[in-house]
């Protein structure tokens, strides 16, 4: 039956099973199930006597036994998904079945529970993007003193290094973990505030005191893995926080799919290739073709990540008052493709990062093509340095330049200024410096020197807190 409906490409293709599971019904309905059980505990240990032992111990026995049949029959009834899953979680904690949801509402569960999964989203992904920013600094550490030619507008440029171009890409990532690291702890619970967040119904429960409400939204909280809940809300917690969960991730995407567009361009010149593997086919019908298909599934995902905050931006804009449904759908939709997308994204640049090849050779020839030209400005204050007239050798290269761009733009052949710079006896006195003042490494500037400190004062200390993280990694693997 699974191959007669549509399934989600995200799912069913690409995502890892840790971040699947994350957004799946066992793990919603199962915390759940914990906030209820966390909601029981605090209300007994606040002095609720209705709350027995034997119930709480049956709760948490069951956290895991869902029964869907039950739960979907019970939907089908009573047309309420959380009261559907009330009663469920009743028929196998019997004990508890009077007190399970006492006082709360349904976002109680629903509210709290999208938190407490989008929390652990967010450790998910943080952990990957620690791993890819380790693998790229070890490239840019392993190229730093690499020349190669720099391009601005896509017109070859100055001359940087392999390595040195990689920290760009490092950057950004690491402005990404640092987005990630104040989402992740910038949230909260949404806690225990009643129907409208005045938390009326908790007052009823305790007798109007205050100071007991106050301790049970607080004592929930820290149940469930948080230190803060919002001081306010409406019914539900602002959606504004969506906004500020998916804008970090749709700016990765952005990162993401600038340097994989980066590497298509240099695969494209065979300076630097995407892994292929040994049976890969590139296309079924050119069999030389070495299509960088990984770095173009970056871009096309890339492309939906990054659009997705929009629907938070929206959605928040037009919540009435103290909350309206038209928020419900479209989060079911965009929370979980957000950070399924991310997680795919981060799989995807460690597979490519792990696997890159570079080719100095391809380098060094294009090289070759471009600095001679680059290098006049060199050649003429050596000729200056010789007692030479600086106009008068600007002239003298500028015509031997000319005739140069004409055979390689012209006849398709290698740009030969060099070698007529050699056999023009104006520029005798500095014949033997040309090797020097055409040496790629004089042209790199600092670049070396950049990675080394980019890397000692940047990414070191970004990366300290994950040491243990590190060295879990494992080989990232594609699905397909």
């Amino acid at each position: 039956m699974s191959h007669a409906k549509y399934q989600s490409p995200l799912t069913s293709r690409y995502a890892s099973k840790e971040m699947a599971y994350n957004f799946s019904e066992d793990k919603r309905y199962s915390t759940w199930r914990k906030l209820w059980l966390n909601l029981a505990i605090a209300e007994q240990r606040l002095g609720l006597s209705d709350i027995t032992d034997e119930g709480i111990e049956q709760m948490r026995a069951n956290i895991d036994n869902i029964d869907y049949e039950v739960a979907a029959a019970e939907e089908k009834k009573r047309r309420h998904d959380v009261m559907a899953h009330v009663h469920a979680f009743g028929q196998v904690a019997p004990a508890a079945a009077g007190i399970i949801h006492l006082g709360a509402t349904s976002c109680y569960v629903t509210d709290n529970g999208d938190l407490i999964i989008l929390r652990d989203a967010y450790d998910i992904v943080i952990k990957k993007l620690v791993h890819v920013i380790d693998i790229l600094t070890q490239f840019a550490k392993a190229y730093r003193d690499l020349p190669t030619l720099g391009f601005t507008h896509f017109q070859p440029a100055q001359l940087v290094t392999v390595g040195k171009r990689a920290t760009l890409w490092i950057q950004e990532l690491l402005w990404d973990l640092r987005n990630f690291e104040r989402a992740r702890n910038d949230l909260k619970l949404r806690g225990v505030k009643g129907t409208t967040g005045t938390q009326a119904s908790f007052m009823a429960l305790f007798n109007g005191d205050h100071d007991k409400v106050e301790q049970l939204d607080q004592l929930v909280t820290e149940l469930s893995g948080f230190s803060e809940a919002y001081p306010v809300c409406g019914q539900t917690y602002a959606r504004k926080i969506d906004i500020d969960v998916l804008n970090p991730l749709s700016g990765f995407g952005a990162t993401a799919h600038k340097m994989a567009t980066d590497i298509r361009l240099l695969a494209n010149l065979k300076e630097i290739e995407e892994p292929f593997e040994k049976d890969q086919i590139g296309s079924s019908a050119m069999a030389y073709k070495r299509n960088p298909m990984r770095s173009e599934r970056v871009c096309s995902l890339s492309r939906h990540l990054m659009v997705l905050v929009n629907d938070a931006l929206q959605t928040s804009a037009v919540q009435w008052l103290e909350r309206t449904l038209d928020d419900s759908a479209i989060r079911r939709i965009s929370l979980p493709e957000a950070f399924l997308t991310t997680d795919i994204l981060l799989t995807l640049l460690q597979n490519i990062s792990e696997g890159m090849v570079v080719y100095p050779k391809v380098i060094e020839r294009r090289i070759n093509q471009e600095l001679p030209f680059m290098a006049t400005e060199n050649i003429i204050m050596a000729m200056v340095k010789k007692g030479g007239d600086r106009q008068q050798c600007h002239e003298e290269i500028r015509v031997l330049s000319h005739q140069a761009a004409h055979v390689v733009k012209m006849e398709g052949g290698e740009n030969d200024l060099i070698e007529r710079i050699k056999k023009t006896d104006y520029f005798k006195p500095i014949w033997n410096e040309l090797p020097q003042l055409l040496d790629p490494s004089t042209f790199i500037g600092r670049a070396p020197e950049q990675v080394d400190n980019f890397v000692t004062k940047h990414v070191e200390p970004a990366l300290a807190p994950y040491a243990d993280v590190l060295k879990e990694r494992t080989k990232a693997e594609l699905s397909v």
